[in-house]
């Protein structure tokens, strides 16, 4: 594969990651939120490739207020 067809399937995968990634976080801080959860809660990403664990992502999200 050219590095420029890598580099489109790449920005296209991590496109896909950061939408579907930022809609579940919301829906899952929302739920937490509704059931009147406060403060922080702990988020882990965890990215595999071929099944290989290569990288995790470690952190906080503060909740915002329920609407």
């Amino acid at each position: 594969m050219s590095d420029e067809g890598f580099n489109m399937s790449l920005r296209k995968y991590l496109k896909r990651v950061g939408v579907t990634s930022q809609q579940t976080i919301e829906d899952a801080t929302r739920a937490a939120r509704d059931s009147g959860q406060t403060g922080t809660v702990d988020a882990r990403m965890v990215l595999t490739i071929d099944g290989k664990e290569v990288n995790v992502v470690e952190g906080q999200i503060t909740l915002g207020q329920s609407e």
